[in-house]
């Protein structure tokens, strides 16, 4: 997907506002409990069936939403916010690590996001393609560009790995930044068999329930995305433990990651053609 402008141009209304907002979206509250509280005059609206929180972030609006868990909720919220006229989309929230290099609270910015659940091959498709659409949706790359760069300053100041700003311990492990693919599915991937064969069968790094089904709509209506995740678990046998463990610092980091995105968006005051 070819870089877009995210001038917030456009005539779409948002709530009755004159601005396209950002659109920050997550599966569960605790994904964006970290981000909501840093939204200037925030208030909350109904977006269909959904409740959404609109306020700003360094000069834009944002538009931040909780979708519940699965891919059909993700694509149900984010085309909802489209229809209000968010005109770009960033995931955030937690995954569980496939590249076994990967440990708790290391970041992974998606390149492109895959339905590791969809099998069309008696039809002649590739794993993971849904009929008519590519086999992987791509991240735009300018708001991943970005995304990158926010966790590797949120790493360097320890942000990402506590999820409050409160920095690194003495002693702990500096969290990893990595760009790949993400694989969503409507399962959580908690076996070590399961977690290898997703691996090899699409070379993704993590596992989730919604990334590439928002993907998947924002490409077809042509607005940029991206999707920030914070390993939570390994996907393997102990998964369902660690998710639970490390979730909230896990969906904090992700959060900070978002912030650091918003912080380098040019405002609406601003030219929009300078990304920071």
């Amino acid at each position: 997907m070819a870089a877009r402008s995210l001038s917030g141009g456009g005539s779409l209304p948002l709530l009755g506002g004159p601005h396209r907002p950002i659109a920050v979206l997550a599966a569960m509250p605790e994904e964006l409990a970290a981000l909501t509280p840093e939204l200037r005059n925030p208030s909350r609206a109904r977006v269909g069936p959904f409740e959404a929180v609109r306020g700003t972030a360094y000069g834009r609006v944002v538009l931040a939403a909780v979708s519940g868990v699965g891919k059909v909720n993700a694509a149900a919220v984010t085309q909802r916010l489209l229809a209000e006229g968010a005109g770009a989309l960033l995931f955030t929230g937690v995954a569980g690590a496939l590249d076994p290099e990967l440990r708790p609270f290391d970041l992974v910015i998606a390149d492109d996001a895959v339905q590791h659940d969809v099998d069309v091959g008696a039809l002649g498709y590739a794993p993971g393609q849904v009929p008519g659409e590519p086999p992987a949706w791509s991240a735009d790359p300018a708001l991943a560009d970005l995304a990158a760069a926010a966790a590797g300053d949120a790493c360097d100041g320890g942000h990402a790995l506590a999820g409050d700003g409160a920095g690194c311990a003495e002693g702990e492990r500096r969290p990893r930044v990595v760009r790949g693919r993400i694989a969503s599915g409507d399962r959580f991937v908690a076996d070590p068999e399961e977690r290898a064969r997703i691996r090899a069968a699409f070379g993704a790094v993590c596992a989730e329930m919604e990334g590439a089904a928002a993907a998947q709509i924002c490409a077809r209506w042509g607005v940029p995305w991206a999707i920030v995740r914070s390993i939570s678990d390994g996907a393997d046998g102990d998964a369902s433990v660690d998710f639970r463990a490390f979730t909230e610092r896990a969906a904090g980091a992700a959060a900070q990651v978002v912030l650091g995105v918003l912080r380098r968006l040019p405002s609406e005051r601003e030219d929009p053609g300078s990304l920071r």
